[in-house]
């Protein structure tokens, strides 16, 4: 696995508390990070350190060399008053700021800008950059283009700002609540196009969200902060499989890892807590077929 950033001894404070002490990590190439903890824990604070919105007490957070991260914040920042292609196409992205100087290069016909802007378009792909966007945007379901964000509803809002740091392609994406305010359909689709921009590209995501279910079925790295520190760090099978530390520390589960979990606590010999009905589907039809006709 390439790594992307390398983070050591990290710490921080929100006044008096402590929000997380030497804690360190590596995030690599096609990584899908999930971060749970209770609220109040400081998920949200080492998300925009990841992405330089933030800054630590302590600590090094280094980057590998040309690496670009975009982060999506819980309550994303959105001008009411931009058409929705507007918003998206104003990301902070190299690629865009590389169109935005040839645009301006062709406006005031600088020929000297344009010899060494049109080979970085070409090397870009950024000639059909627009068709990326619309391509995006269509995929979450938003094909108004030209409608201002301030009409959007909540949902729309949230599938606008997510398409912005998607239009980056960075390397690293980080997501504080992607599916905040979403319908379970919108929400579905928004998980599945993050899974296929990540077998496309093999970038990395770094998420945090509530709902523990999407943690399960979507990271394959799950990290548990508590006081402070990394508490757990493994597999969704194997932090979930932990189900009274995790009770302790007052983090919720999957329902289906929960109800798997009291069927083994009254005898049903079950390998582990389920993290998903269609594995908990298997383990039970694994456990009727190994059971003899009386």
């Amino acid at each position: 696995m390439i790594p992307y950033l390398q983070v050591d001894n990290l710490s921080k404070r929100f006044g008096e508390q402590l929000l997380f002490e030497n804690i360190s990590f590596g995030i690599g190439k096609g990584q899908k990070v999930a971060l749970i903890a209770k609220n109040g824990m400081g998920k949200s604070t080492l998300l925009r350190i990841i992405a330089g919105k933030d800054t630590s007490e302590s600590g090094t957070v280094i980057f590998r060399n040309d690496i670009t991260v975009g982060i999506l914040d819980q309550d994303p920042a959105l001008d009411p008053e931009n058409s929705v292609f507007e918003e998206v196409f104003h990301s902070d992205s190299p690629v865009l700021k590389l169109i935005k100087a040839y645009e301006e290069a062709v406006a005031h016909n600088h020929t000297e800008a344009l010899e060494k802007l049109i080979p970085e378009m070409d090397i870009h792909s950024a000639w059909d950059y627009d068709t990326t966007i619309k391509q995006i945007l269509s995929e979450l379901k938003i094909d108004t283009y030209d409608k201002k964000i301030g009409q959007l509803s909540g949902g729309q809002k949230r599938c606008a700002a997510i398409a912005g740091v998607l239009a980056m392609q960075p390397e690293i994406l980080v997501l504080d609540e992607p599916a905040a305010g979403l319908d379970p359909e919108t929400k579905h689709e928004i998980f599945e196009l993050l899974c296929r921009i990540r077998e496309k590209r093999n970038n990395a995501i770094v998420l945090v969200s509530h709902h523990m279910e999407d943690v399960a079925q979507f990271a394959n790295r799950v990290w548990v902060m508590y006081k402070g520190k990394f508490a757990m760090d493994g597999t969704p099978e194997e932090v979930y499989s932990r189900v009274e530390e995790l009770e302790k520390m007052n983090i919720g589960i999957p329902q289906i890892t929960h109800l798997t979990y009291s069927l083994i606590k009254e005898g049903v010999p079950l390998p582990r807590p389920a993290i998903s009905v269609e594995e908990a589907e298997k383990m039970l039809a694994e456990i009727l077929k190994e059971e003899k006709p009386l």
